[in-house]
């Protein structure tokens, strides 16, 4: 936690780490806005632990994020000082998902008499691919101990996404300072690093012995159950091992867990694991629990590894309770894994093209019953899902430079039916510069074109597929977004592109727009059965469907629908592209070496 900064501060050689609990109880808050919003279907999977252990998915459990350091360099800061130089101060502020208030998350130390600064305290920040990070950057010139800034000198401010540091060629972003009518402020710097722990994974297996019998009929039906501790007491459930049938004595297969989901690169947190005996109608009986924690296990197996399983309820029975059995630790392993930001550091660069859906079913543009109906007041359900993804992926695609194609529609001069159309009107360069051209090429093709049909999928992944074909190398992944109205018409011909499309560098997000049944989607969506065509099945899951309807919030707010649109579709798509690059054995290439400026020395503190 950060003490409340006192102003100057004197500069000093340890690199601080800066976060804030108020920050910690803010994302808490927007976390439950994000994924409050399904009803009481939600109420009942969040409640009650033993209702959620036989429904653990470890596949969509909620890993903590990333955690990315920030750290700040000034350049050319303007001179507020008669008679020295500036003494910079730099304060971070995070803006909240649901309001767009901006609360301070922390600052640097104040460094003497320089304008180009090099602060030594950094900041560290929770990273999540799937949503929109807004970061705010102030500096003042400090001139007294007041920790009150407005009694210091305004030297301009910066604002990013997080996701555009990360983003930047060797995660390095240059803004320059703005926030003083008529003056040139500077330029502020900002790199990002990886935490270390976040790559590592750990390998274990374990084995019990003696464990309560709980089967009248047989022996009990073991599975055990991990949690880590959350820094308020509670415990979030992190993994749980298959069910050995029939034994009191099991061995569980070895598995992986990331650090971070097992500890969140704390090695002393403690780990909880519960030991159920597996009953088919769900109501797994409880057979005992034990602690430990990190650091603990990775003594690997020795007689400190082997724990007794206590039964509290038995224990405060029975005087002469020992133990419900014991659980050992039979090998333990860390490893390095290679985690999507070293290759975005590396230079790999995600693209993004849209295809919208301009078939008839949508209605007529200028009816306000049209799910395309341009209201000049506030965005469509095709624009807010657009806007809302595009905004987080322009910032991993270095030119901002976004295929945008339609289907379903009538064409002129002609009238002649595409199903794979650019909406800028040139078939030749489909690009539109940034998401805000995107959107403008939308909004002027409902003017030209005379919308039809039939749903068509194929020939849009085909587009894309044919550009991930031509590079297998690491270097690009690809992201195509449909937004579409109505139940697909070329079923079979979209499962046999998606197929083909699973051994290539790309995923495909689906956003179901409007009220109309979308249950044939949900085969395409890989998630529960892997797809498959004339007998090949999918090398991976590349597909991700949503119905934008279950995204939609109560009280109307349309920021807060988006990030949650966002979030959800987003969220797979890390995992998506390491799957590929680890099918491949493609590693990421090497960060640039850190950027000095020309003219500049490596240490302007003074």
């Amino acid at each position: 936690l950060s003490l409340p900064p006192s102003l100057p501060q004197t500069v000093s050689p340890v690199c601080y780490e800066v976060t804030s609990l108020e920050h910690t109880l803010t994302r808490a808050e927007e976390w439950r806005q994000l994924t409050d919003f399904r009803g009481d279907a939600a109420q009942t999977k969040a409640s009650g632990i033993m209702a959620s252990i036989g429904d653990f998915d470890p596949l969509h459990v909620n890993i903590p994020a990333t955690k990315v350091e920030i750290t700040i360099s000034g350049r050319n800061l303007l001179d507020r000082d008669t008679f020295s130089k500036s003494d910079p101060i730099c304060v971070l502020y995070l803006q909240g998902i649901g309001n767009k208030e901006w609360r301070e998350y922390g600052r640097t130390e104040a460094i003497d008499n320089t304008l180009n600064p090099d602060f030594v305290r950094k900041f560290l920040l929770d990273y999540f691919f799937e949503e929109r990070q807004n970061l705010r950057f102030d500096l003042y010139d400090v001139d007294s101990k007041s920790s009150n800034l407005s009694e210091h000198d305004f030297l301009g401010q910066a604002f990013c996404t997080l996701g555009e540091i990360v983003g930047s060629q060797g995660s390095r972003l240059e803004k320059p300072l703005v926030g003083i009518p008529g003056k040139k402020c500077g330029a502020i710097i900002l790199t990002a690093e990886e935490l270390g722990n976040c790559h590592d994974v750990v390998a274990m297996q374990l084995c019990a012995n003696k464990l309560d019998k709980k089967d009248f009929f047989g022996k009990s039906d073991p599975f055990l159950v991990f949690y880590r501790s959350n820094e308020d007491g509670t415990f979030t459930i992190c993994h749980k091992t298959e069910v050995v049938k029939n034994t009191l004595n099991p061995v569980w297969q070895a598995f992986t867990i990331p650090v971070r989901a097992l500890c969140n690169g704390d090695f002393d947190r403690t780990i909880k694991v519960e030991v159920y005996d597996w009953d088919r109608d769900g109501s797994h009986d409880f057979i005992g629990e034990f602690t430990t924690n990190y650091r603990e296990l990775s003594r690997g197996q020795s007689q400190f590894n082997v724990y007794e399983v206590l039964n509290p309820k038995k224990k405060a029975k029975k005087k002469k309770y020992i133990n419900s059995g014991t659980v050992t630790l039979l090998s333990f392993a860390v490893h390095t894994e290679c985690t999507f930001l070293d290759y975005i550091r590396g230079g790999t660069q995600i693209n993004f093209t849209v295809a919208i859906d301009f078939t008839a079913s949508n209605g007529h543009p200028a009816q306000p019953t049209s799910l395309h109906y341009m209201n000049p007041y506030q965005l469509n359900t095709y624009a807010m899902a657009l806007k809302a993804v595009g905004e987080i992926i322009q910032d991993y695609d270095s030119d901002k430079m976004f295929p945008a194609l339609g289907f379903g529609a009538k064409l002129p001069p002609d009238g002649r039916i595409s199903h794979e159309f650019a909406l800028n009107g040139n078939p030749h360069n489909p690009y539109c510069q940034g998401i805000e051209g995107v959107m403008e090429a939308y909004y002027r093709s409902l003017k030209s074109v005379q919308l039809y049909g039939p749903t068509n999928f194929a020939p849009v992944i085909n587009h894309v597929a044919r550009y991930a074909a031509s590079v297998k190398d690491g270097s690009q992944y690809f992201v195509l977004l449909i937004l579409t109205d109505g139940v697909i018409s070329d079923m079979a011909q979209a499962k046999e592109s998606i197929v083909n499309a699973s051994c290539l560098p790309m995923s495909i997000i689906i956003v179901g727009v409007g009220p109309a049944e979308f249950d044939a989607m949900e085969e395409l969506d890989g998630d529960e059965i892997r797809i498959s065509s004339r007998g090949r099945y999918a090398e991976r899951d590349i597909v991700q469907f949503v119905p934008f309807r279950d995204y939609v919030d109560r009280t109307g707010n349309h920021v807060l629908s988006m990030a949650r649109l966002a979030k959800d579709v987003l969220a797979e798509i890390p995992e998506q592209f390491l799957s590929y690059m680890k099918s491949r054995g493609i590693k990421p290439s090497p960060a640039p070496p850190p950027y000095t400026p020309p003219g500049y020395p490596f240490q302007t503190q003074l």
